[in-house]
């Protein structure tokens, strides 16, 4: 019997061209989603050994449907695929028990391995995700957001200045300015005026 799987992607031929690719190697695909809640949806319906999910895609991002299924005790494993080489979003992805993280663009090429490693109980988190040796040794001392950096990026997000941003928490502004010079330390973002707040608005649906 072939491992039966649910796939997600917001993108159609990307959907369609991830499914022959896996059901001519022989996986049974049980469900395909477009968004989050669609894919969150066929995981709790189908209970599939495995799901691979994109990491953002419409209502939740691969990240929250991991969450979710956490918190729901759902035994799935979960495979995320993007574009993102941000080691905070691996960090994150690694506190989910996420199993498998794969880039874009080498997919086909380090699918099947992932796959196979999962099935064996194993992880598989590719080695492609990290530019260089900065990055590597970046992973080995864990560096990842505190969650008040994660709190006062969500509200960058959403578009509040440092003076708003103190007077909600109840600290001093300069409190949220040392905050924010971590969050660019540790995130690798240009120091450019406003560069922190593009990112925090392009990656709304990461950081939690």
């Amino acid at each position: 019997m072939s491992l039966k799987l649910v796939i997600a992607d917001d993108h159609p031929l990307l959907l369609k061209g991830l499914k022959d690719f896996l059901e001519e190697k022989g996986y049974h695909i049980a469900a395909l989603a477009t968004d989050g809640e669609e894919a969150f949806e066929a995981i709790q319906h189908h209970t599939p050994p495995i799901a691979i999910l994109d990491l953002e895609m419409p209502y939740m991002t691969g990240l929250q449907v991991a969450k979710a299924c956490m918190e729901k005790g759902l035994k799935t494993k979960i495979i995320l695929f993007t574009l993102h080489r941000e080691i905070f979003i691996y960090q994150q992805a690694k506190e989910l028990n996420i199993s498998g993280y794969l880039l874009k663009e080498f997919a086909t090429e380090e699918l099947l391995t992932c796959l196979e490693r999962i099935v064996e109980g194993k992880e598989y988190f590719s080695e492609k995700l990290f530019k260089n040796s900065e990055d590597q040794e970046n992973l080995k001392e864990g560096i990842s957001l505190t969650p008040s950096e994660k709190k006062i990026l969500r509200l960058i997000a959403d578009g509040l200045t440092t003076k708003e941003i103190a007077d909600k928490l109840f600290v001093a502004e300069r409190t949220v300015e040392k905050h924010r010079s971590n969050i660019i330390n540790k995130l690798n973002i240009d120091k450019k005026h406003n560069a922190l707040l593009v990112w925090a608005q392009k990656n709304r649906g990461i950081i939690f």
